[in-house]
């Protein structure tokens, strides 16, 4: 979980504190990270449910040495590299610098994800290609499109929401 969050504070500090929602790559790039990650996520789902791997520290309870709280659901995929990965992709598609921040994140994050025993390589790298596929599916000129759009309304609204809270409630009023 702790993962998600991380990638999450990283998409609203560059949305948020670094002005991003008026660059379209910006907004383009959170709108598109999210969706991607939902829609991955799905998939990750559904083949967990299909393919219910152990965790390696279930399957190796002898040998195999767990460094976090251990999870109760399928090894396989790991959500955090799906989701890490389907946000990365999704931001380099749409604005390089922070893209290539975010795949450095997913590595690592998924290289700690076997390190502490809770995957197999295979988990991180099978939730890798789920991520980038996910993110690839709505990179498709007839998806991105409307996300684009999404991205662009919702900028409108974000910036009204903050011009009324700059304004004050004196201002409001009169």
């Amino acid at each position: 979980m702790q993962g998600q969050l991380f990638f999450a504070a990283l998409l609203a500090g560059v949305f948020v504190a670094r002005g991003k929602w008026r660059s379209a790559s910006g907004r383009h790039g959170v709108i598109a990270a999210a969706f991607s990650a939902a829609l991955a996520l799905g998939i990750a789902q559904i083949i967990a449910h299909i393919w219910e791997r152990p965790r390696p520290y279930a399957a190796h309870a002898d040998s195999a040495h767990l460094f976090i709280q251990p999870s109760h659901d399928p090894s396989f995929p790991s959500d955090h590299a799906t989701a890490a990965f389907a946000i990365a992709v999704a931001l380099l598609l749409r604005h390089r610098n922070v893209g290539v921040v975010a795949i450095i994140m997913a590595v690592v994050l998924s290289v700690a994800r076997v390190a502490v025993g809770t995957h197999y390589p295979g988990d991180v790298l099978a939730g890798a290609l789920v991520g980038t596929a996910a993110a690839l599916a709505l990179w498709h000129p007839m998806l991105r499109g409307p996300l684009h759009a999404l991205g662009d309304r919702a900028a409108r609204i974000y910036e009204a929401i903050v011009a009324r809270l700059l304004r004050g409630p004196r201002e409001s009023a009169a």
